[in-house]
């Protein structure tokens, strides 16, 4: 079956004293039945080639679903007069809602919200938030059917189960009760899918009277609202990829007006947290990993902040949350991430103590405000994720529950490590990793390396069962901590992004070369993957060193990155200018050009490619991956498989139920381990 070719309908763009070529522009036109003509061809020709791989996608798939506790629940959530949890079923693609009294831990249960019911019908469904109100009596959530991450707001009384108010549509998923439970804050989205107002919706009156507590006019931020643990104050936080305004008000103040914090400065961050007579303020104001203050809720001003955490330039602090007694700090050190805990009664603080040398660990939901206990959860690369209650006044960690791992699963057959690479300018490279024991170290081992690295996030050492599919089968699975991500503060993702970006594919590379060096693995034995802005690392590094890999993944891949960022019409792009640069200015224009996968496709040869796409992706547009592979499909001269698949009822996050999800994972490591067996 020969592949399918987008014809060329020449389109010449000059800026900045360059001339661009874009051919297939025109396929950004979702209502030109050409644009559907040529999606269809290219889903029918990847799956006429994936036909050969279904066997094994179906083992694949059976022995993931196999090793789940399909019918498990959560550990319960204390809340008032309640203990909240989930739960799911086996055969059901979505959780259950549920709660019971907390007094009585083996009463009846009550069903709030199943998910199932609401995505019946629908090819996708994603629950963005649900929140019972503050009496216990309503349910506020908010669903979206398309993958577009465009919500509508619901509002189910609980005894009932009648929706007493909504939709309220074009909203985000997010959401906040007032205290009286008779109304609640919801963001409103603009068209460029930007959380762009905060509007208070009074119950049973009509949104289109809905009052707006703050509408943002700067296209590069955008709002959010929640109440402090407390529920003493509302926060409307405005924020941008580099810069933080927080307003607030006391709740039940409907009428009030919010204070502002701290006025916006360009490149200042900072979060708010209350307790007590103070707030607590998260801040990078001079102090590049942050630092905390205090601050009297009477007079919050900036003049009154006093220090309570130094900077330290080796300890990024990445939140903080405020309990009664006690301040829960996460911090990352040399890419660990640790729980501090602050007694505010003493001023003494220590650290949450775990065994193994390196694992992650967050704060889970902990919506009580006077408890001395912290909800934790906790997973390393070869430890399931585990749930500990960790009480902070005796230090006493408890545990609660460690996700099932059906079968033979055993941690003791892997071995995780960390090691580091050497960049170009002698800067050392976090390089985490695990396998099984016994796959041999002679260059003959099949590996898959993960990259990500921008936007500051960094990809933790987690555990993943369905990881053991490739584990068990030799495959060694690393991440590359290159520069734009996270994992050593916020000097790391500063060196990684804007005129640095280049940092970031030649630390990947350089990741790669080294497994090659010390026999990890062989250029014909390492397949390299990403998703949205780790697509556009994978599609520059092919550019760049595409015969160090046997085959790439992208998925719903940022390829078309100087398009992109030159229209503002799009969602997002205009917040992106922080992370990117704004190619309006020359000095970005020529650099963005420099790396931009779409912009640097060559006649030369590529290794093979699974190119995924989501047809309602508002993030990054499901043209990107299709002008992509249209434009490889023209000028690369191998014979190596280049598929293109859109899923035309998904957006960014793909598939919405667990089931669903399952059957592409199995998909993609079908794939993988069928360009091993070539290689």
């Amino acid at each position: 079956m020969k592949p399918p070719f987008a014809p060329s309908r020449d389109r010449s763009v000059t800026m900045h004293d360059h001339t661009r070529s874009d051919e297939f522009f025109w396929l950004r036109n979702r209502e030109d039945p050409a644009v559907m003509e040529y999606l269809q061809q290219e889903n029918a020709y990847a799956d006429a080639l994936l036909a050969a791989s279904r066997g094994q996608r179906e083992a694949i798939y059976r022995e993931m679903v196999a090793r789940i506790q399909e019918t498990d629940s959560s550990v319960p959530v204390p809340r008032g007069g309640y203990a909240y949890y989930t739960r799911t079923e086996k055969g059901r693609q979505y959780e259950i809602i549920c709660r019971r009294r907390r007094d009585d831990p083996d009463g009846p249960e009550e069903v709030l919200l199943d998910e199932n019911e609401l995505a019946h019908g629908h090819s996708y469904f994603h629950l963005g938030a649900s929140m019972v109100s503050p009496d216990h009596r309503l349910l506020a959530y908010t669903v979206d059917h398309s993958g577009a991450e465009t919500f509508q707001l619901f509002v189910m009384d609980i005894a009932s189960r009648r929706i007493v108010d909504g939709p309220i549509g074009n909203v985000a998923g997010e959401l906040e009760w007032e205290n009286d439970s008779a109304s609640l804050y919801y963001l409103e989205l603009d068209d460029q899918m930007r959380p762009c107002a905060v509007r208070r919706h009074v119950l049973g009156d009509d949104a289109a009277n809905d009052t707006e507590i703050h509408r943002e006019p700067d296209p590069a931020f955008y709002v959010g609202v929640e109440a402090s643990r407390s529920r003493e104050f509302l926060f409307v936080t405005m924020e941008s990829h580099t810069t933080t305004e927080v307003r607030l008000r006391r709740m039940g103040d409907i009428n009030g007006t919010l204070f502002t914090v701290q006025e916006r400065r360009a490149d200042v961050e900072y979060h708010v947290a209350h307790r007590g007579n103070s707030f607590f303020i998260l801040s990078n104001e001079d102090a590049l990993n942050f630092r905390v203050f205090e601050t009297p809720i009477a007079d919050p001003r900036r003049e009154n902040w006093e220090e309570r955490i130094a900077h330290r330039p080796a300890v990024k602090l990445e939140q903080i949350d405020a309990f009664e007694h006690h301040l829960v700090i996460t911090e990352r050190e040399d890419g660990q991430k640790r729980i501090r805990i602050l007694d505010l009664r003493s001023g003494e603080s220590h650290h949450v103590a775990f065994e193994e040398p390196v694992y992650t660990v967050a704060v889970e939901w902990n919506p009580e405000f006077h408890t001395n206990r912290v909800h934790l959860g906790y997973s390393s690369l070869t430890t399931p994720r585990t749930v500990y209650d960790y009480n902070m006044d005796t230090r006493e960690l408890t545990f609660r529950k460690r996700e099932a791992v059906l079968g033979d699963f055993d941690p003791a057959n892997y071995q995780s490590e960390r090691i580091h690479a050497t960049a170009n300018d002698g800067t050392r490279i976090p390089i985490t990793m695990v396998y099984r024991k016994d796959v041999p170290r002679d260059g003959t081992a099949p590996l898959l390396l993960y990259g990500y690295s921008a936007y500051g996030v960094c990809i933790e050492p987690y555990f993943a069962a369905n990881r053991l599919s490739l584990l068990d089968r030799g495959v060694i699975f690393a991440v590359a901590h290159a520069r734009g991500g996270g994992a050593l503060g916020r000097a790391w993702h500063e060196k990684g992004k804007l005129l640095y970006k280049r940092n970031t594919f030649t630390d990947f590379i350089a990741c790669a070369e080294y497994l090659v060096g010390r026999n990890y693995t062989s250029p014909g034995r390492m397949i390299c993957y990403g998703g949205s802005a780790g697509g556009m690392l994978i599609g520059t590094v092919v550019n760049m060193k595409p015969e160090l890999w046997r085959a790439a993944v992208l998925v719903v891949p940022f390829v078309d990155v100087l398009n992109t960022m030159l229209d503002e019409t799009l969602p997002l792009t205009v917040i992106e200018f922080d992370e990117w640069g704004n190619p309006a200015d020359k000095k970005y224009y020529e650099y963005i050009f420099s790396y931009s996968p779409y912009d640097n496709i060559d006649r030369k040869a590529y290794p093979a490619m699974l190119v995924l796409g989501g047809f309602h992706d508002r993030r990054v547009q499901y043209w990107e991956p299709a002008k992509w592979v249209a434009r490889l499909r023209a000028k690369k001269t191998d014979d190596n498989a280049l598929l293109l698949r859109t899923r035309m009822t998904e957006g960014h996050k793909g598939a919405s139920g667990r089931y669903d999800y399952l059957r592409d994972v199995a998909l993609e490591y079908a794939w993988m381990l069928e360009q091993w067996n070539q290689g």
